[in-house]
């Protein structure tokens, strides 16, 4: 196993996978938190709509699918505040329209498309300097969001109503925080893909609520999660040869159970 580590792509992967984690987790506290998990689904898939037209004008799918993802996660703030559309029923519009969009162009496109199966089921290998420096600057931007907006957002995750009669600036963080995901996301595809993507953005920080309750000790306990799930999957590919997407996601359920059973126990020896 340590041999690997004298290759460059690895040890991007292993920076790739450090970075991702850290801002999956903070962005996944924030999800469960203000319970936005449908929201980061609809946008995962409305991804797949960028995707497909992306491939069809022969643009960088990246790039597409981020327009989409933004496109998509104001559309449904839009709805649902303008349109008097309950948030649900925008999810299911942006949700249902991405994948049409993302099937029907990926029909359209002449030739096969092998790259498409790295953006639905993730390959972490692949990550570029360009792709850990897009990973850095994001990174820098959500945690200087955070230090700059904390209390802010505390308020509007945990009850947005209250936030808002208080006279905060629920908008400017509910906004930003929406781009914020999406744009977390569109990222994230790269190392789990749009199919296990979902499971990146929730199961450290479900994990993590086992033990706490309040925002910050879930955040740092769920980018621990996050981080010792994600490069042990890594690893633990280099030895039975599997995607690593798959064994991250098993690891992150593996510590859920683990976590579920230590507490039960705990509660068990205290009584």
């Amino acid at each position: 196993m340590l041999e690997y580590f004298d290759y460059a792509f690895f040890r991007q992967a292993l920076a790739g996978v450090f970075l991702i984690s850290i801002c999956a987790a903070m962005i996944g506290t924030y999800i469960i938190s203000r319970r936005l998990v449908a929201i980061s689904g609809g946008i995962t898939h409305a991804c797949f709509g960028g995707l497909g037209l992306g491939y069809f004008l022969g643009i960088n799918p990246v790039i597409m699918a981020g327009v989409f993802a933004i496109g998509s996660s104001v559309g449904v703030e839009w709805l649902s505040r303008r349109m008097s559309l309950r948030e649900d029923s925008a999810i299911a519009v942006v949700w249902a329209l991405g994948m049409a969009l993302g099937v029907l162009f990926v029909f359209l496109t002449p030739g096969y498309v092998p790259e498409l199966n790295s953006f639905l089921f993730g390959n972490i290998l692949t990550v570029s300097t360009a792709d850990l420096a897009a990973f850095a600057i994001f990174t820098a931007v959500l945690i200087a969001f955070f230090a700059w907006q904390y209390r802010n957002i505390v308020a509007v995750a945990f009850d947005r109503d209250f936030a808002a009669v208080s006279g905060l600036p629920v908008r400017l963080v509910s906004y930003t925080m929406t781009v914020l995901i999406a744009v977390g996301i569109v990222l994230t595809i790269r190392l789990v893909g749009i199919m296990l993507l979902m499971s990146m953005l929730s199961l450290p920080m479900i994990t993590a609520e086992v033990f706490y309750s309040r925002f910050r000790p879930v955040m740092l306990a769920s980018v621990a999660v996050s981080v010792a799930a994600s490069a042990g999957g890594l690893l633990l590919s280099t030895i039975i040869d599997v995607p690593c997407s798959a064994l991250i996601v098993l690891l992150m359920t593996a510590l859920f159970l683990l976590a579920k059973t230590a507490k039960a126990l705990l509660r068990k020896i205290s009584q």
